[in-house]
C-alpha cells in the first residue's frame, strides 16, 4: 500500500511535448512571416503587371505590354501556388500542434481539453456507469483519439463486451503494444484524418453510399447519343461561325437539352450524397495512402492487419480519391448556373455518374476488409497512446486458469500491487493491493463515509476493464484470469420504469446473483457498494447475510462494502469472507484520510462528527474513541 505518483515518468513525457510544442510555435513564426511576404509580393506583381502592361499600351507598345501581362499572370500564378502550398502546410502545423497540446491534457486529466465523443451505451448494461466508462470525465473521454466511427464502435464494444476469448485478447494485446511506441505513426493517422475537417471518418454511411448504385438502364446508350449531339453541336456552331451555314446547331442543342432534362433525376440520391462524402472518401483515401507507404519491418503485427491494403492489385487509396473526385464533380449541382452552363458543354453528370457505377463496381467488394482493418487499428491505436502518455502503467498479465481436474487447475484469480484509479490526478491518488484466489473469495470492506470504499470499487472495475481491453493498467502489477464484471455502485430510481431505489438495487444484485450461479461461464468480479442501503437497518442485515452467504458458494469473487459492523460477524462463519476497512483521522477539529485499505473491521465510524463539524444539533462523539 503506498501513496504512488507518476511525476518522473509522466514529467519526462511531457518534457517532450513541451519541446515539441516550441519547435512548431519556432515553425509557425516562421511561417507566418514568410506568409506575409508572399502576401505583399502577390500584391506587388499584381500592381506591377497592371503599371506595366497599361503603360507600353499607351505609348503604342502593344508587344511589350502583351509580353509584361503575360509574364505578370505567369509569374503572380506561380507564386500564388507557393503560397498556397505554404498556407497548407501551415494549417497542417496548426493541426499538429492541437494533436499535442491534447496528449498535454490526457496527461494532466485537463478535462475541458480533451474532445468529448458521444458514445452510445446499451440501456441497463451492468457496469458502464458505475464504472466511469462513458460520458463527461470517463475512461473513454481520456483514452478516444479514434478518427472513425467504427473505430470508436470498436473500442468501446473492448470496453462494454468483456471479457473476450483469450487469442483474440493476446492479439489485440501485442498489436496495441507494438504501436505504443510508435507515436509519430498515430499522430500521423488523426493529422491525415483532420487535414480537413474535424468529423469523423463514417464507414458504414460512406460504404452505404458506395454500394447504392444509379439507375442503370441504357446509360451507356444514353451518354453515346448525348456524346454525338454534343460535338454535333460544336461541329455546327462552328460551320455557321466560319461559313454561315445557319443555326441548324440549335436542333441538335435543343434535342440534347431535352435529353438532359429527361434524365438528370437519376443522379439525385447520389448528388445528395456527393456534396459531404467526397471530403470524407479523400480523409479515409489519405489515411489508407499513408499506411501503403510505410515500411512494416519493425511492426510485424500491424503488417499482419494490413496485408490486405499492400496485397490489392490497385490500391485502395488510389480508388478511394478517384471516387471522391467523381463525387467532388458530381457536387457540382449544388450550384445550379455552373452546374447548366457545364452541362451544355457535354453530358458532365452522365459521364461522371458512369465513372462512379465503374468505381463502385471496383470497390464495394473490397471496401468493408478497408473498414473493418481501420476499426482494428484505430480502436488499438487509442489504446497505445494511452500507453505510451502513461509509461509507468504495467501491462497486465493474463493468467488462464486450467480444465478443472487437473493440478492446481480452475482457480480463478486477481492480484493487483500498486493499484491506482487513472482518472484521479497522480498527484493525488493512493495506491492499494488486492489478491483474489478461487472461487467465492469475499472481501468486506467497512469504514467511514468519504473514506474511499466507492473509489476503491471503482479502481478495481476500472482498471479490471483495462486489462480485458488489452491496455495497461494504473498498477505497478496486474495478474488475472478473465472475468465477468458485475457492480452495484450507482443506483438511480427509475420514474419511467416505475422502480424505486430499492427495487432497481435489489434488481441489480438479483442480476449479479443469477450471473455467479452459471458454472460454464467465467467467473464474476461483483462489486457491491453499500449492500441494501435502500431499506431499513434490521432488513438490511438480514438481506447482506443472506446475500453475502450465497455469493460466497458462487461462481465469482469481489468485495462488498458496508456500514453495518455487525457483517463483520461473516468472518467466523464462512472462511472465504475476510474483513478490511478503511479509516480517518481527526486533527485540529478536522477529518482526514488516508485512503489506504487495512486488515480487519472498522474500528470507528465519522458520521456523528460529520454532521457536528457542519454545524448540525448533535453531539460528536470523543475523538479518542
Amino acid at each position: 500500500m503506498q501513496r504512488i505518483s507518476h511525476r518522473h515518468s509522466s514529467s519526462t513525457r511531457e518534457r517532450i511535448l513541451l519541446r515539441g510544442l516550441r519547435r512548431v510555435a519556432r515553425l509557425e513564426d516562421m511561417g507566418r512571416r514568410s506568409s506575409a511576404r508572399f502576401t505583399t509580393a502577390r500584391l506587388a506583381i499584381f500592381a506591377l503587371g497592371l503599371v506595366g502592361s497599361i503603360i507600353p499600351h499607351k505609348m503604342g507598345w502593344t508587344t511589350s505590354g502583351n509580353l509584361t501581362l503575360a509574364f505578370s499572370v505567369v509569374l503572380f500564378l506561380t507564386v500564388a501556388w507557393y503560397h498556397n502550398r505554404l498556407e497548407d502546410r501551415l494549417h497542417r502545423l496548426r493541426r499538429w500542434r492541437n494533436i499535442k497540446q491534447t496528449h498535454l491534457a490526457r496527461i494532466h486529466l485537463n478535462w475541458p481539453d480533451i474532445p468529448l465523443h458521444p458514445v452510445t451505451v446499451p440501456e441497463g448494461h451492468g457496469y458502464a456507469k458505475d464504472l466511469d466508462l462513458a460520458g463527461p470525465h470517463s475512461l473513454l473521454h481520456l483514452i478516444d483519439t479514434t478518427i472513425s466511427s467504427q473505430g470508436r464502435q470498436r473500442l468501446t464494444s473492448w470496453l462494454l463486451e468483456q471479457p473476450s476469448p483469450t487469442v483474440a485478447w493476446r492479439t489485440r494485446q501485442a498489436l496495441i503494444r507494438e504501436l505504443t511506441p510508435f507515436a509519430l505513426l498515430r499522430d500521423r493517422l488523426i493529422l491525415e484524418a483532420q487535414a480537413v475537417e474535424d468529423a469523423d471518418i463514417d464507414g458504414r454511411r460512406l460504404l452505404a453510399v458506395l454500394q447504392k448504385r444509379v439507375d442503370d438502364s441504357g446509360l451507356i446508350p444514353m451518354l453515346i447519343t448525348e456524346t454525338a449531339l454534343t460535338v454535333t453541336t460544336a461541329a455546327l456552331l462552328l460551320a455557321d461561325l466560319l461559313y454561315g451555314l445557319g443555326n441548324y446547331w440549335m436542333l441538335s442543342f435543343g434535342l440534347y437539352a431535352f435529353l438532359f432534362l429527361s434524365v438528370r433525376s437519376r443522379s439525385e440520391e447520389i448528388f445528395d450524397h456527393a456534396q459531404s462524402l467526397h471530403l470524407q472518401l479523400e480523409r479515409l483515401s489519405a489515411v489508407l495512402g499513408y499506411l501503403e507507404r510505410r515500411t512494416y519491418r519493425l511492426t510485424p503485427h500491424l503488417a499482419q492487419l494490413c496485408r490486405p491494403l499492400l496485397q490489392q492489385h490497385t490500391r485502395p487509396s488510389r480508388s478511394l480519391r478517384q471516387a471522391a473526385s467523381v463525387m467532388n464533380r458530381l457536387s457540382v449541382r449544388a450550384h445550379p448556373l455552373v452546374h447548366y452552363l457545364i452541362n451544355a458543354l457535354g453530358p458532365w453528370d452522365l459521364y461522371h455518374t458512369y465513372r462512379l457505377q465503374q468505381l463502385q463496381d471496383r470497390i464495394t467488394t473490397i471496401a468493408p476488409g478497408w473498414f473493418e482493418l481501420l476499426a482494428e487499428l484505430d480502436a488499438a491505436a487509442s489504446l497505445a497512446t494511452f500507453a505510451h502518455l502513461h509509461p509507468d502503467y504495467r501491462w497486465p498479465d493474463l493468467v488462464e486458469p486450467r480444465a478443472r481436474g487437473q493440478d492446481g487447475g480452475d482457480v480463478p484469480m486477481l492480484d493487483a500491487e500498486g493499484l491506482a484509479h487513472p482518472l484521479i490526478p497522480s498527484a493525488v491518488r493512493v495506491a492499494n493491493q488486492i489478491r483474489f484466489t478461487g472461487r467465492g473469495r469475499i472481501y468486506l470492506v467497512t469504514g467511514s463515509n468519504m473514506s474511499g470504499k466507492s473509489t476503491f470499487l471503482r479502481t478495481i472495475g476500472i482498471n479490471t476493464c483495462l486489462a480485458q481491453a488489452g491496455g495497461p493498467v494504473c498498477a505497478t502489477s496486474f495478474n488475472w484470469s478473465p472475468v465477468r464484471i458485475g457492480s452495484c455502485i450507482r443506483v438511480d430510481d427509475s420514474l419511467d420504469g416505475g422502480l424505486s431505489f430499492f427495487y432497481a438495487e435489489v434488481k441489480r444484485l438479483k442480476r449479479i446473483l443469477d450471473d455467479t450461479r452459471n458454472e460454464q461461464a467465467p467467473p464474476v468480479l461483483w462489486l457491491i457498494d453499500e449492500v441494501f442501503k435502500g431499506t431499513n437497518n434490521r432488513e438490511r442485515l438480514i438481506g447482506g447475510r443472506a446475500l453475502i452467504t450465497a455469493l460466497a458458494g458462487g461462481n465469482g469473487f469481489g468485495l462488498v462494502t458496508t456500514h453495518d459492523l455487525e457483517l463483520s460477524e461473516l468472518e467466523r462463519r464462512l472462511p472465504t469472507v475476510t474483513n478490511v476497512h478503511f479509516q480517518e483521522t481527526v486533527a485540529q477539529g478536522a477529518l482526514h484520510f488516508d485512503y489506504r485499505l487495512k486488515p480487519g473491521p472498522c474500528p470507528t465510524t465519522n458520521a456523528l462528527r460529520i454532521m457536528a463539524l457542519e454545524g448540525l444539533p448533535v453531539e460528536s462523539p470523543d475523538p479518542s474513541s
